[in-house]
């Protein structure tokens, strides 16, 4: 966590070194000026780090507040990094050809008229992205798997990934998701990973709306990075208090054809090597007969695993969350968002994930639930 802090503090940072560099370039002449937007810099990283202190002596009302304008700010101040970042590239572009072809300056490229495009196309990204957030997208899928005999009933799974309940991502949120699943009358649903987010605000009633959920088959959760942040406990009691079983290193049986395999996050920081072994050791557990459905919050597939699992359900990267995120993203888990087709009969499944972390906006990349429907191949 401590590693993780100082590298987001050190790219955050450096971020708002760089839009008061562009407004230095629009505004030589600020003068006795130039000291408000430096506050408002260095107020803004310093507001994630507010934020959780504030949860944490308790005043969650006072939090509220400074967690939308810090995390919205953070989603706008990327978005303005890359955009500025893509025109620095044409600005380069055209000044090559300036100097090879003599063509005329191109006023959009000029420091003020660069600043105001980049700062105004940002904020109505970060005003559309408030409402791609707010609007959940069911995803729906069909498999069919020869593990299950013809004229069996299909078997209807609900994914729920990356919720981050936390400050932001509260009661009325939950409510919304919980109604969709029950729309959807699942025979079983799982959660993998990151279902928490820091301190759970408001832990009660946010864990009373997630036990209404009703699955025959039952209710599964494996952690993410983001329960280990929390708090390996509280993440623990939350998600039990919410109807979920959780598999930690863990299998299951689960009606009379599906084997669950939960694994356990690397956060916890156990071995590598010993990751990789007990992974293998479960799946080889499971009787083969059975469709393995392999739950595991990163889409990683583990070099002896990949031929002991079905389908892989994950979650981890939210598609970048930002366009355009999700090319940094890729260069970490080069998979891309939704089902994946892997040889010998597998898939993995990647969430785009149903709620947000930081920034509570979404840009091209909107929050899923995933509905799958594993059936009996056709004759």
């Amino acid at each position: 966590m401590t590693l993780f802090l100082v590298m987001f503090l050190l790219i955050y940072g450096s971020a708002h070194v760089w839009f008061l560099l562009r407004l230095g370039l629009a505004w030589p002449d600020l003068q006795q000026w130039w000291l408000l937007p430096v506050c408002w810099c260095l107020l803004m990283v310093a507001a994630p780090l507010l934020v959780r202190l504030l949860e944490q002596k308790g005043q969650s009302t006072l939090a509220l507040p400074v967690a939308y304008i810090g995390y919205s700010w953070m989603g706008l101040l990327f978005v303005f990094v890359s955009i500025s970042l893509v025109l620095e590239l044409a600005r380069l572009l055209h000044w090559s050809a300036r100097f090879f072809l003599n063509i005329p300056a191109f006023s959009l490229l000029e420091p003020r008229p660069f600043f105001l495009f980049c700062l105004g196309l940002s904020a109505l990204i970060t005003c559309y992205g408030w409402f791609e957030a707010a609007h959940l997208k069911t995803d729906y899928h069909t498999l069919r798997s020869s593990k299950l005999p013809k004229g069996a009933s299909r078997i209807r799974i609900v994914q729920i990934s990356d919720l981050h309940v936390g400050l932001i991502v509260g009661v009325d949120q939950v409510q919304k998701l919980v109604a969709a699943v029950k729309r959807e009358k699942p025979d079983l649903v799982v959660a993998t990973g990151d279902t928490v987010d820091g301190l759970v605000s408001h832990s009660h009633e946010v864990a009373a709306l997630l036990h209404e959920l009703s699955a025959p088959m039952g209710r599964f959760a494996v952690f993410g990075n983001h329960e280990y942040y929390a708090g390996i406990g509280q993440s623990r009691r939350f998600l039990e208090q919410s109807g979920f079983k959780v598999l930690q290193n863990k299998t299951e049986l689960a009606g009379n054809y599906l084997a669950l395999v939960g694994l356990d996050d690397p956060a916890a920081r156990r071995p590598v090597q010993s990751q990789v072994l007990e992974e293998a050791t479960l799946l080889g557990s499971v009787p083969k007969e059975r469709f393995v459905l392999l739950l595991k919050h990163r889409p990683e597939i583990g070099a002896e695993s990949g031929g002991l699992f079905d389908l892989q359900l994950s979650g981890h990267v939210h598609k970048g969350q930002i366009f355009p995120f999700n090319l940094l993203t890729w260069l970490r888990f080069p998979v891309r968002a939704g089902m994946n087709d892997l040889t010998g009969g597998r898939w993995l499944y990647v969430s785009r994930g149903t709620g947000t972390w930081g920034p509570p906006i979404r840009f091209l990349a909107p929050p899923e639930l995933t509905v799958i429907d594993l059936m009996p191949v056709e004759n």
